[in-house]
């Protein structure tokens, strides 16, 4: 018998039992569809994650100390520091970060005020829609100058701001010197709700003499490890205590993100393959099923000279065949539902054709595995034995 007679076979015996055909096939649709769709949101959440952190730059170092009554580091030293190295990091500013009241004639809000260097704004990609960003000179003279975001605009000053106007920050009246770029639809928490200062005037707020967060820009990628090992001298020859100090890269927290979502990628392959595991034993259980209804039929075809390879090929084409099937239904449900739910939830969530290839791959695989005994089964049977069936 024929490859093409086989699949005519197992076509028309599963469209004899449409109803018991689309049960059978319902476990690998469903399935499938739970690979498809877990993978799909996972990798669409993933890449927003890592494409947000990568954003904030792969070069960028992240220090963070505590200084002492005895040892601090003084930012004079450390923009020392980076001048001496430069051809390792290119930019650093020191960071000062509270909460205050901001306040104009009308509106009042609790605000994150954060206080940072002259090269802060191009270390981020920061982008003006008017006026400057914080200058050495503001940083000299402890100006009270301040460039805020879209939302800032928006929430205190009813969407109409510009260069000059003023707000009071703790009572401390300061001056708009520039006013970025939308960047997040003007949201709350996102990188529109924000208001920069000089960190020297940010420290004085602060009523601070020190500062213990640092910000700093490698020349390239590649030379983040090289500017970690310097800095930890650098710090270690202040502080004489390494837990006085803590050094984190944007690249290791890249690394364990991916770590992170690998691991998790295993869980939900994991629930899947149980999901495809079932399925497989249900199309075992129904072709078994289907042997037994079939030993008359089986007894004749052996009569008339159809030989045990004959037998074996059409059950396990007829397993293989629905499990296919079902599986393209699968997919096909699960890149709309992963398309439909990404979008609704704002990022681009698709499986992938890896993804897709290896469900169907496995889906056709589970129907020839668990189509192979039942089939087996068939091909073993006597001829006068299946004919005496009722």
């Amino acid at each position: 018998m024929s490859i093409f007679q086989a699949f005519k076979l197992a076509g028309e015996s599963i469209l004899g039992s449409k109803m018991r055909s689309f049960l059978t096939m319902l476990g690998m649709i469903i399935g499938v569809f739970s690979v498809i769709t877990l993978v799909g949101l996972m990798n669409g959440v993933t890449n927003y994650v890592i494409s947000t952190f990568s954003e904030l730059g792969t070069n960028t170092i992240t220090v963070s100390v505590t200084n002492t009554d005895t040892r601090v580091v003084d930012v004079d030293d450390v923009y020392d520091f980076v001048e001496e190295n430069s051809a390792v990091f290119d930019a650093v500013s020191p960071k000062v970060t509270s909460q205050y009241t901001i306040k104009n004639s009308t509106t009042s809000e609790s605000k994150t005020v954060t206080g940072v260097g002259e090269d802060y704004m191009d270390m981020n990609s920061l982008i003006l829609a008017s006026g400057r960003f914080i200058q050495y000179a503001d940083i000299k003279n402890r100006y009270q100058g301040c460039v805020i975001g879209s939302y800032i605009v928006d929430k205190i000053f009813d969407g109409v701001a510009s260069v000059g106007d003023t707000m009071k920050i703790d009572g401390n009246v300061y001056t708009i010197v520039g006013i970025l770029e939308e960047q997040a639809d003007s949201e709350e928490n996102s990188a529109d709700d924000c208001i920069y200062i000089p960190y020297s005037a940010a420290t004085r707020l602060a009523k601070s003499t020190s500062i213990s967060s640092y910000t700093f820009t490698a020349m390239d990628s590649d030379y983040v490890d090289i500017g970690k090992k310097l800095l930890d001298s650098f710090l270690y020859s202040i502080l004489k205590d390494e837990d006085l100090y803590n050094i984190s890269t944007m690249a290791e927290l890249l690394e364990q993100m991916n770590e992170m979502t690998d691991m998790l990628g295993l869980i939900l392959y994991g629930i899947a393959g149980i999901s495809l595991l079932v399925a497989g034993i249900g199309i075992m259980n129904i072709m078994l099923v289907s042997v037994v209804e079939r030993t008359k039929e089986i007894g004749i075809r052996k009569s008339l000279g159809a030989k045990t390879w004959d037998i074996m090929w059409q059950f396990v084409i007829e397993a293989a065949a629905i499990s296919s099937f079902g599986g393209i239904l699968g997919i096909i449900l699960g890149w709309v539902v992963t398309t439909t739910v990404g979008n609704a939830l704002g990022v681009n969530a698709a499986p992938g054709t890896g993804a897709t290839l290896l469900a169907f791959g496995i889906s056709a695989a589970i129907g020839i595995g668990f189509g192979y005994m039942p089939a087996k089964k068939a091909a073993k049977l006597n001829p006068i034995d299946a004919l005496r069936s009722e």
